[in-house]
């Protein structure tokens, strides 16, 4: 049996075309929702037509706060001990456990497979920053992440030989899952049905634990944003921790106030790809963000100081890191940060389901 383990709405968007694929050829799995986040994942699995979760270990609250994240965690490791034969509904050897990314959820699914006695694979395995604190806790969870697993599906070479000294099998899918993802969503780009502003626009998305959770760091960015503004209309899409941390620092009824700076939810993917298609450029501290800018070539300017990812750098996006004078030059110049948008080869997608089909024994 093929299981994966999914808790955040970014892991999902990224697995979602494999899980998508399994269904076109028939192949059955077991699909397993830790609950991290909520938001949007009904809407998501609709943009996708994925199935309904087969599990749910957590039905609360969006996990938003580290204490929250630490309880909800034991509770799942606890669970697992105890209905590990409920959870991984296949006792073969054979069985494999998918798991993606570095958030809480990518270890807490190694875990979980590991008391399971399952084999683990990492989708976007062998991403680095060499950096333990930048960012903080994602480079923790991936080196963690790394030591747990049985088989590597890597984005590119460079991903692949940062992997040299961990034991397990090395796939190159040579470019990451979102590209599918943004592919089917591109497909479907005239009928989806979104809000946008009538003026020239860039989309920031801020939602990293180093940059939301110092105060500092966030009063800081936030001041840059206000002086940004002056000059492009900016559509800030919230995420749960970001707005709440708005509220905290006494930001959010500022904010909500301004004519430049306009407050959006979340969206589901098709519609956020279509807001992000339309506008001139992106502010993020996202590596999603970063890899879907990357595809389509967009303007990209990271509130970062260090990223794991190569995508885009030295093209398209720029590391900030957090200095003004770095990002003034790149709002007064985004447009020559702007490159052709390029075809990858064979869907990452595919390779990997290709194979997990042998490793699984699946025909």
């Amino acid at each position: 049996m093929i299981n994966i383990i999914i808790g955040t709405k970014a892991q999902l968007i990224k697995v979602a075309p494999i899980m998508a694929c399994l269904q076109a050829k028939k192949i059955s799995y077991n699909f397993i929702f830790t609950g991290q986040h909520k938001d949007t994942v009904d809407e998501l699995r609709e943009n996708f037509n994925i199935k309904e979760p087969d599990v749910v270990l957590y039905k609360g609250r969006d996990i938003t706060g580290i204490p929250q994240m630490f309880y909800w965690a034991i509770r799942i490791i606890v669970k697992t001990l105890f209905e590990k034969k409920q959870i991984f509904t296949d006792s073969n050897d054979r069985d494999i456990v998918l798991i993606h990314g570095d958030t809480f959820s990518t270890l807490l699914g190694a875990f979980m497979a590991k008391i399971a006695r399952k084999r683990i694979a990492h989708i976007e395995s062998g991403l680095r920053s060499f950096k333990l604190f930048h960012p903080f806790p994602e480079e923790i969870t991936r080196l963690i992440t790394f030591h747990l697993c049985d088989v590597y599906y890597c984005p590119g070479n460079w991903a692949v030989c940062n992997l040299g000294r961990f034991k397990g099998e090395k796939i190159n899918t040579y470019t990451n899952t979102l590209y599918d993802s943004l592919r089917m969503a591109r497909e479907k780009i005239d009928k989806i049905d979104v809000e946008l502003p009538d003026e020239k626009y860039a989309i920031v998305s801020l939602h990293r634990f180093e940059n939301i959770f110092n105060r500092r760091r966030f009063l800081l960015l936030i001041n840059y944003l206000r002086r940004i503004s002056h000059r492009m209309k900016l559509l800030f899409i919230l995420h749960k921790p970001t707005e709440m941390k708005l509220k905290e620092y006494g930001l959010f009824e500022t904010l909500s106030h301004s004519r430049k700076i306009e407050l959006r939810p979340r969206y589901d993917y098709f519609r956020f790809i279509k807001l992000l298609v339309n506008c001139e450029f992106v502010i993020t501290d996202g590596g999603s963000n970063q890899e879907e800018c990357a595809f389509l070539g967009k303007p990209t300017l990271l509130f970062r100081k260090r990223t794991e990812r190569l995508d885009g750098i030295g093209a398209n996006v720029v590391l900030s890191n957090y200095q003004w004078n770095i990002i003034r030059d790149f709002v007064f110049n985004y447009k020559q940060y702007t490159i052709q948008y390029e075809k990858t080869g064979e869907s990452p997608s595919s390779t990997i389901v290709r194979h997990l089909i042998s490793l699984n024994g699946t025909k």
